[in-house]
């Protein structure tokens, strides 16, 4: 590396700094400690998107233009999601979880960073095969307003379907997965009695409080992209928010091991990422 690219280098370190910190203070998101490497080509990729020249120049419009900010507020966070995502978790929270639930009166179940939501509406069938509809509600939360409007519309993509229907039955699906959405022309409309039991709701994990007591928490493929501080902080309203007895869902690639949360839950499936707070 030359030293002119080892300064322009250390100068965008400190653009991409002095802008995550004015979103924090104009907008309330707190994106300082998340990934480094992953949120700079974010960046880097709406600074080209908005005909710019600068993380700098990206700074000044979002400052004084909050559609700019809505529009990086999708790109730094990351969507990537499907109905039935990963088959043999559902598989897996059949057979370890759903017994567990059937014992409560009430469950609670919190999808934490539910994107457009298309795992909310995958566990909206699941409890609904299950007899659990009745006695269940769904928080889905996200931190993006445009996401969330989205995912309650519970409009996708008709050419997704296919895809979706294999992983339904793969994922122990027992009814047939057309009976839970309306096509029209290009797209597909999810059926009323799915959002019944759904609030859908903005909340940051980053900044936010914990806001009920739940039965289960999903917080699937999020904490990858944080930090180690940022990730301790957020395991702890993870563990606050859950009620002893509790089940906690992370990825495949995320992990309890080496919190100070650790000990205090007891693995269901360590394969599927399913633990359980016995303390």
């Amino acid at each position: 590396m030359t030293g002119l690219s080892r300064t322009n280098q250390d100068l965008q370190d400190i653009e991409q700094q002095l802008l995550l910190e004015a979103i924090f203070r104009r907008y309330g998101f707190d994106f300082r400690e998340y990934s480094t490497a992953s949120i700079h080509r974010r960046i880097l990729g709406r600074v080209a998107a908005e005909k710019l020249r600068s993380i700098s120049g990206l700074q000044e419009r979002l400052l004084h233009d909050p559609e700019c900010m809505e529009r990086l507020l999708l790109a730094l966070t990351v969507h990537v999601t499907s109905m039935f995502r990963d088959p043999a978790f559902y598989v897996a929270f059949r057979q370890k979880v759903v017994p567990l639930l059937k014992t409560y009166p009430f469950v609670r179940i919190w999808h934490a960073g539910c994107s457009t939501g298309e795992e909310v509406y995958s566990m909206a069938m699941l409890v609904r095969e299950e007899g659990l509809a009745e006695r269940c509600r769904i928080y889905a939360t996200d931190l993006s307003e445009a996401v969330l409007k989205q995912a309650k519309a519970g409009v996708f993509p008709l050419a997704a379907m296919k895809e979706y229907t294999e992983n339904y039955h793969q994922a122990g699906g027992t009814a047939s997965f057309s009976e839970y959405y309306t096509a029209r022309f290009d797209h597909v409309v999810m059926r009323s009695f799915l959002k019944e039991n759904i609030v859908f709701a903005e909340h940051n994990l980053v900044t936010d409080s914990s806001f009920n007591e739940f039965n289960v928490i999903l917080c699937r493929n999020v904490l990858i992209y944080f930090n180690k501080t940022l990730q301790k902080r957020v395991h702890g309203l993870l563990y606050t928010s859950l009620a002893r007895f509790g089940v906690l869902a992370l990825g495949r690639k995320e992990s309890l091991r080496f919190t100070s949360h650790e000990n205090r839950y007891e693995v269901l499936d360590g394969a599927e990422r399913l633990y359980r707070r016995v303390a």
